[in-house]
Order: C-alpha cells, then structure tokens, then sequence
C-alpha cells in the first residue's frame, strides 16, 4: 500500500531523467511521487550507458539536446559536492587515423565553438600523443575537449533519488503504470498490482517506454526506437587504459567505438549501435565481442580480449529526429513528455531538470498558481566512506569506530560489509541494488567470491529466505533452496 494516495506531481519512470526531475521540483512546496517500475531506480536505461559528460561538440546548436548538454555539463562540479558520486573530469579526445577524418575535426572544432563548449584544442600528431600516448601510431591529429568527464552513472541516479526523497519525494518502486483516468482535474493512475494514486500534474519521463505512456494518457503519439549498443569492460589490470576518454570521428547514427576509462578504473569499449525491435533485447554476442575489440584496437593497439571481464548491453530510446523531446502536452493538460533521452541524456540531465520546472512553473502560472520554495531544502545527502577510497591509516581509524569496515565482502573491489550494509538500509535489496550502490560483483571474478556474503548479509538484514532473493525484480530468482 502507498503511505498516501493524492500527489500534486506524478513522475513516472526513476532513470536519470526523472530522478532529476523529481530532485529538483524537491526544492518547492509540492508533494511528489517518483513511480518506477522497477524494483530499484536506474535499472532500465541509465545503467547501461558510457558514463561519459560530454563536450559539446558533437551535434549542431540547433538541437535542444546541444543546448542543455552545455548547460547540464557545467553543473556537475556542483552536483558531485552535493550528492558523493564518482565524478572526474579527464578530457575526451577525439582522434583523426585518415586525411578525410582530419577536416571532420576541423567541423566539430568551430561546432563547438559555435556551441560555447569551452577550451577545445585542435592538436598536431605530436600533441595528440603527448596527450595519449596509448593510442595507436598511426594517428594524424585530435581534438580535445578539457571539460569531459566520466561519472558512475547508477549513482549518480541513486544519489539523486537519496536527496528527492530526503527532501519529501515519495519513491513508489515496483509501480508499472497500467491504466490512466482523468477526472475533476485529476489523474487516476493505477498500477499493474491494483495500487492506485490520485495526482494533478504528470510528468512522463519513462525512457523506453515513454511512447506507451504517452498512450496510456491519450497524450501524443510518437514512436520509440530503441537502439542497442552493446560495451565490454576490461580488467583494472589492463596495461590498455588510457588517460583520457577516446572517441573515432563520429558516423551518422553514433559517436563510434570509444574507448572510456572509467571512474573506478576499468577500462569500456564499445558501444555497437544496431536498431532493434524488442524494448528488453539485452543479449550480447561473440561476433560483436571480436568487432568491438577491433575496432577498439584501432585506438588503443594494447587491448586485448584477455582482459574483458564482462559485457552488457544498453538499449537508447530514439526518436526518428534524434532530439530530445520535452514540452507540456498538446492534447493533454496537465503533462509534461520528457521522451527521446539518449545520448547526450545523462550529461544534460541536471539541465534537464531545471527545463522542466521551469515548463510546469509556467503550467502552474496560467492557472494562477506559483512555485514556493521551502525553507529547510537541503541539497547534501550523508557520505559513506568507501573502504577503497581511504589510506591504510584512515581505514585503520574507521574499522576501530565501525569494525564492519573491517570485514572485506568483494575482494575485487575493495567492498567492506558496512558499505553492503548501508546499501541494504536505505532499500537496495536486490543484488543488482547492491551492485550498483557498492560495486560488489563488478571485478575480476564477477561475483565469485562475494555474492555468497552478500545473500548472507541480505538475509540477516531484511528477513528474506534465500528462494525471495532476486538479481533485478521478480522474474529474475537467484536461487532455490538453502545456501
């Protein structure tokens, strides 16, 4: 059951679009609801995505997904100090292997300079290898973009959902919207389970699924595409991690096969970009395996598939001109369509946020009402300390006034059972949950070590027999029986 059934502002789906979006209307005077269909926040979408903050350069000015890509990129600095996610700005650099490729260059140069993306350089082939000297010999030039950055996006999304909730959002997990209703100025919005809420705005940022949304509304009709890129990540180990974030000259339809150091040290190639019809195609294959890794070796020449310790699949929803598409409703007052947020999405999302209230601010001023902000907003969540992160005198001094620090659950990655333990308290119970929150099962081993501790942990924590555990939700059981 919901603890309450009338909201003023419904937003549907919890990826970075609505976890944004629900964050930043938190600051005002609203009671608000953030569904998501999901057992966790960030499950569909947003998990699998580079991880990258864009430079600003790669699409024309015309595109209102350029424009809040600039102004969401530089709010990041500010976001990390107020939500403790893994952020670092270490520079994309864009790389020229022919003479054709050398004049694209020069076009996403004065793009994004038109763009106001700030500090590009254009660099010789000496330059470009100072700056890499990873990448493969044969390089003529590049383009650098100071201002990228890499981020962990899962939490990013979980930080975000943290601080909305703390400041007076309800998250409504497990909500898959089956029907809408309006009457009296109101929706009445009923989930697949029989759980209804009554609320007077909605804001339809479900991702994938923003189309059947829109439907289920009588909202506007629209078609989402949703295109598959499947990455592969390799080993902290590998001696084929560079400096900076590496992109090829983009083609028509991707940015290309890049190579990402991320932000905890592994290295991401990929992604592929292949149309696909199924919202829930996931799958991975062997041939896209070997392509990737060429394509990739083209770039980074040490790279090699002895290093790859998981693939994974992410699937963008497109729309067929390839903008975002956030305006209020023609047809329906009262909603808001937030549709077609894929690349560049997770770096304009904090821009993102501010567009929309600004959207139903302007809604709730043609009614004659007004946004008020509170007075206790608070924009910080609680850090957690990360085993990993500390020097062996600061873990010393944390494991004597927290001995959970002490006891190492993912040898991998350096994941201490108070950090598994936090993660449980505030409502990850699922080992996907757990995953993403902490990194436990994401090194080396995949899991081999710690997923046992942590079903163990899982259990004393919440009551739940081994048969309830689940990987991601309902349809995904871990086991049966008894460990």
């Amino acid at each position: 059951m919901l603890p309450e059934t009338d909201f003023d502002v419904a937003v549907i789906g919890a990826g970075v679009s609505g976890a944004v979006i629900a964050r930043t209307l938190s600051r005002y005077d609203l009671s608000i609801a953030l569904l998501e269909k999901e057992a966790d926040v960030s499950f569909g979408t947003s998990k699998g995505n580079s991880g990258i903050i864009h430079g600003g350069f790669h699409h024309a000015g015309s595109y209102l997904k350029t424009r809040l890509e600039i102004a969401g990129s530089r709010m990041f600095d500010n976001l990390q100090k107020e939500l403790d996610f893994p952020f670092k700005r270490c520079g994309i650099l864009v790389i020229a292997l022919r003479e054709e490729e050398l004049r694209h260059l020069h076009h996403l140069f004065s793009q994004g300079q038109e763009n106001g993306a700030e500090d590009l350089e254009l660099c010789s082939r000496e330059r470009t290898l100072s700056l890499e000297p990873k990448l493969h010999p044969d390089v003529l030039g590049g383009l650098f973009v100071p201002a990228g950055g890499i981020i962990e996006p899962y939490r990013f999304v979980f930080s975000l959902v943290e601080s909305a909730v703390k400041n007076g959002v309800t998250l409504v997990k497990k909500f898959h919207v089956r029907s809408a209703v309006s009457s009296g100025g109101h929706f009445v919005i009923q989930a697949e389970d029989g759980r209804n809420l009554r609320v007077t705005y909605v804001i339809n940022a479900a991702g994938l699924y923003a189309d059947e949304v829109s439907a289920l509304f009588g909202a506007e009709e629209y078609s989402i595409r949703p295109r598959k890129g499947e990455y592969y990540v390799l080993d902290k180990s590998t001696r084929a991690c560079p400096g900076r974030i590496i992109f090829p000259v983009p083609s028509g339809v991707s940015k290309g096969m890049l190579v990402v150091p991320t932000v905890e040290g592994t290295v991401l190639i990929g992604p592929s970009a292949e149309e696909v019809r199924e919202k829930d195609d996931l799958a991975t294959s062997g041939d896209q395996l070997q392509r990737i890794i060429d394509s990739a070796r083209n770039i980074v020449p040490g790279i090699s598939e002895s290093d790859v310790i998981a693939a994974f699949a992410g699937l963008r929803p497109s729309l067929e001109d390839e903008d975002f598409y956030i305006a209020p409703s023609e047809k329906v007052p009262r909603f808001i369509q937030v549709a077609g947020i894929q690349s560049p999405g997770l770096t304009a999302s904090p821009a993102i946020g501010e567009y929309v209230k600004d959207i139903f601010e302007a809604m709730l001023k043609a009614e004659g009402g007004t946004l008020k902000e509170k007075d206790d907003y608070d924009p910080f969540i609680d850090k957690v300390p990360r085993l990993r992160d500390l020097s062996a005198g600061e873990a010393a001094e944390l494991i004597k006034r927290n001995p959970a620090y002490g006891n190492l659950v993912c040898r991998c990655e350096q994941v201490s059972e108070a950090e598994v333990l936090e993660a449980v308290r505030r409502g990850h119970d699922t080992l996907d949950g757990i995953k993403y929150y902490t990194r436990c099962t994401m090194g080396r081993c995949q899991g081999g070590f710690c997923t046992y501790h942590i079903l163990k942990i899982l259990k004393r924590e919440t009551g739940l027999e081994y048969g309830e555990m689940t990987k991601r939700g309902a349809e995904s059981p871990l086991l049966l029986g008894e460990l």
